[in-house]
């Protein structure tokens, strides 16, 4: 089964499976062609991270593949000279880009523990790339939304838009032949058709004249880093997700520890009490990100620390069943020794019981805009996400600190977070999921979870329910349309600052084991996404 943002892509998937491919093939296949049929998400020039359950062995292994700082990235290069923080340089500007990752993480993923080869996993988007696909309704509104940004850089107008500057309509074809021929060079040579060569050059010298310092050095060096889920267990459920850079395992866990002492179910789904119970919980996570979550390849992230049951005992201790705490009162809480709404999740099971849950992005939409000349290729604008300036939000609102201080070299911090949850018995795949949605995603995967284990939803209904979002600062309890007038009423008396959005939360895409085989659901938040099987 797989269920991603996007219908072609999903049936691509179902057809490697269909092919004898596991869910790592069928994954990869996915992520090159929502290259090409979700180019402001799915992507080449961005980066993520993967997380692959082998059923065979029972390991699970968590591949980062997150852009990197180029060398000559350095801790202040955001700040104009009066010290203030330059958000055109850190987003729509040839710094904002950092080094690619995606290419490298999906190839990786193929060569490890695929089981097909690379030209049979890209044919399907070589030939989408080529021959084009019919634009979607969904596809449409984005890029006319996003023209502004788009039209700034000639390869890029000249790809999405026709040539007197008008919009694609839905039903029309696209064609990307610049894409095409990158991907068959990739699908050719591997990833050093990316990292080295032509298209290598093409990305460092167009980054370089939109005011950059990638070099090609900063490309061909580029690893992948395999590294050890973080673990914890919620309920008799192993609770598998990101470990840092992302800050979305550590967090999701750090808040399930504290959500165990109270009986959610006898709260009530979405009742005042519990969305008050897991606001307070959320807060506390997102005022310890802002403090100690950063690239642990420079500076050690006390993961163990922050999801240690008695650090969760700690925290319920502050958090009063009838009050909300003001924000300004939270601190990062351990006593230690001296991302968008623009992402894209897939997530994949095969017939072996195999899993991936993968999250990639551009950071915004399209991300920087900005397309490397005669590959297709769109760039992110990740280095948004480094702390310009500690104490300085992000464009997600985000607080951050020195752990996340731009370096050169340096992986910035995400709150990207596939996640895998297993049975209490058999210890099988239970839910994969995950979402696309700047600070929201980890607030978003972590009501997926309870709504299936603390609520026994199934998998439409746990995607379905209406979210809420609490991040520490601003103080302000996000709540999506749906909730009762009468829950809204008693939220504010126990003391929420209470913000009603007209935006939706996340587009999960999730796939659950039942007594009756596997089921899943796509969000329906977003138009264009399917989940599909055979």
């Amino acid at each position: 089964m797989v269920s991603s943002q996007e219908q072609i892509a999903t049936r691509v998937g179902v057809e490697i499976l269909k092919q004898g491919g596991n869910a790592v093939d069928a994954a990869v296949a996915v992520g090159f062609t929502l290259a090409v049929t979700l180019p402001r998400a799915g992507n080449l020039g961005g980066g993520g991270f993967m997380l692959v359950h082998l059923a065979d062995s029972k390991q699970t292994l968590a591949l980062d593949y997150r852009e990197m700082a180029p060398a000559a990235a350095y801790r202040d290069m955001y700040l104009n000279a009066d010290g203030s923080v330059d958000k055109q340089r850190s987003r729509f500007h040839g710094l904002a880009v950092g080094v690619p990752g995606s290419v490298k993480g999906l190839t990786t993923a193929l060569q490890r523990y695929g089981t097909m080869t690379l030209q049979q996993v890209m044919l399907p988007a070589i030939r989408l790339a080529e021959k084009g696909f019919a634009v979607s309704r969904d596809l449409a509104l984005s890029l006319a939304r996003s023209d502004q940004r788009l039209k700034r850089w000639p390869a890029a107008q000249k790809v999405f838009y026709h040539a007197d500057g008008s919009n694609y309509q839905t039903g029309e074809i696209l064609l990307q032949a610049d894409l095409a021929r990158t991907l068959k060079r990739i699908a050719q040579y591997g990833d050093s058709g990316f990292y080295r060569g032509s298209v290598a050059q093409r990305i460092v010298d167009t980054v370089n004249q939109a005011g950059g310092s990638m070099t090609l050095a900063d490309l061909s060096t580029y690893q992948v880093r395999i590294r050890q889920p973080v673990v914890g267990d919620y309920r008799g459920h192993r609770i598998a997700s990101m470990p840092p850079p992302s800050s979305g395992g550590t967090h999701i866990i750090q808040i399930l520890n504290q959500l165990e002492h109270y009986d959610l179910q006898a709260a009530g789904h979405n009742s005042a009490l519990s969305i008050h119970l897991m606001a307070e919980a959320m807060k506390q996570a997102y005022a310890d990100r802002s403090e100690y979550l950063g690239d642990p390849d420079y500076v050690e992230v006390p993961v163990a620390e922050l999801t240690a049951k008695a650090y969760a005992a700690k925290i319920k201790r502050h958090i009063h069943p009838a009050r909300a705490r003001a924000s300004d009162s939270i601190k990062p809480g351990l006593e230690l020794p001296a991302e968008s709404p623009q992402t894209t999740h897939f997530s994949v099971v095969d017939r072996w019981g195999n899993a991936v849950s993968n999250t990639y992005t551009l950071n915004f939409s399209y991300g920087s805009g900005l397309m490397a000349e005669d590959t297709g290729v769109l760039l992110n604008n990740e280095m948004d996400d480094f702390s310009a300036k500690p104490g300085v939000a992000n464009a997600y609102g985000l607080i951050g600190g020195e752990a996340n201080a731009v370096a050169g070299g340096k992986r910035p911090l995400s709150s990207m977070s596939p996640t895998l949850v297993f049975t209490p018995d058999t210890d099988e795949v239970l839910l994969v999921t995950g979402s696309p949605g700047g600070s929201r995603i980890i607030t978003t995967t972590l009501q997926i979870i309870s709504n299936v284990i603390d609520h026994g939803m199934n998998i439409a209904e746990a995607t379905q329910a209406p979210r809420f979002h609490h991040q520490w600062l601003p103080d302000k309890l996000t709540l999506e349309k749906g909730f009762s007038a009468d829950s809204i009423r008693l939220l504010q008396q126990k003391g929420h600052h209470i913000d009603a959005s007209r935006w939706a939360m996340g587009s999960t895409q999730s796939i659950l084991r039942t007594e009756d085989g596997w089921t899943g659901a796509s969000d329906p938040r977003q138009s264009g996404t399917l989940t599909a099987g055979y």
